[in-house]
């Protein structure tokens, strides 16, 4: 249940078994009270954060934002270009002035029939300014097949992933990159990252040196879907993939990565669970675990980790 999961930490960090201990924990404490949320991206203040908010259909997909003052995060809103189709998986630009998310609106406000999934925008003119209406990003990213989970670099490199019909697998882990202005045709990544299975949901880091990414049912993994991670070399090749480390990765799907480089902070979803294989013998457990963080819903954690040191 969820205070044996965080005494068990809090002993750890207490008693001091290692400075390096990965501590797991939620990530908003405002989120408590929705039970499906996933993604996250903040930032480089620190101060102001989008996520995605869910139904447990998933008919419903919100982004909503939160601010900081202080230490304290306020409570969620719909973000402005949200709340009519489903929208999902924002991700910030580095300078704050650009925040790319995935959605099935249509390219027209004349038509009103929702489409496969694309890469959007909203812009804005200083961090303090208002969002714009969304833009579509277009050819060549935006195809009719789904593309999901975008992640751009400083340089503007874009990292995202697709369905399309040249995946090695099932879906991959696209890029294109960003030169005079405008991006190239997408390539899937090679088979240090991508493979016959599912990758999917990378983040890139800033100075797009390292990717973290899920990958589903790996041999190497924990189970369902783990989190990965590939540095580049000096040539602009990827070394082979490296599942993060337990607590991060669980028995169940941890995925939707984001890290606060500034704090060495690493954000992701889980639908881990406290209890999944222990006895429910009356309805006041069953309650308790069903109200409980770790229920085996999308939620947000972070933990402490500096992934850079996992370079080989």
């Amino acid at each position: 249940m969820k205070t044996s999961f965080f005494f068990v930490f809090s002993l750890c960090t207490l008693f001091g078994f290692g400075q390096n201990e990965i501590v797991v924990s939620p990530a908003l404490d405002v989120l408590r009270e929705f039970d499906k949320v996933r993604d996250f991206t903040m930032d480089a203040s620190g101060s102001e954060s989008y996520f995605t908010i869910q139904s447990q259909t998933e008919d419903v997909s919100v982004i909503s934002t939160s601010s900081k003052t202080g230490d304290a995060w306020g409570n969620p809103m719909i973000a402005s270009f949200s709340g009519t189709y489903k929208d999902m998986e924002p991700f910030f630009a580095p300078d704050g002035l650009r925040l790319y998310f995935v959605s099935n609106r249509p390219l027209h406000d004349s038509i009103n029939t929702p489409k496969d999934f694309d890469i959007w925008y909203v812009e804005r003119l200083s961090t303090t300014a208002a969002w714009s209406q969304p833009i579509n990003m277009g050819t060549p990213i935006n195809t009719e097949h789904n593309e999901f989970y975008p992640a751009v670099a400083e340089n503007g490199n874009l990292y995202y992933t697709g369905d399309r019909p040249d995946s090695k697998g099932e879906d991959d882990i696209f890029f294109s990159e960003f030169k005079n202005g405008t991006y190239s045709e997408p390539i899937s990544l090679g088979e240090s990252i991508n493979t016959e299975g599912y990758e999917y949901n990378a983040y890139i880091s800033k100075n797009d040196s390292y990717l973290i990414f899920g990958g589903y049912n790996r041999a190497d993994g924990q189970g369902s879907g783990d989190l990965y991670i590939s540095f580049k070399n000096t040539s602009g090749e990827w070394s082979k993939a490296q599942p993060l480390p337990q607590p991060v990765n669980s028995k169940q799907m941890d995925y939707c990565p984001f890290v606060d480089e500034a704090t060495n902070t690493l954000y992701f979803t889980s639908r881990r669970t406290s209890n999944p294989d222990g006895p429910m013998h009356n309805m006041q457990s069953l309650v308790q675990f069903l109200n409980s963080y770790e229920n085996g819903n999308s939620r947000l954690y972070k933990a402490n980790m500096d992934v850079t040191k996992l370079r080989p």
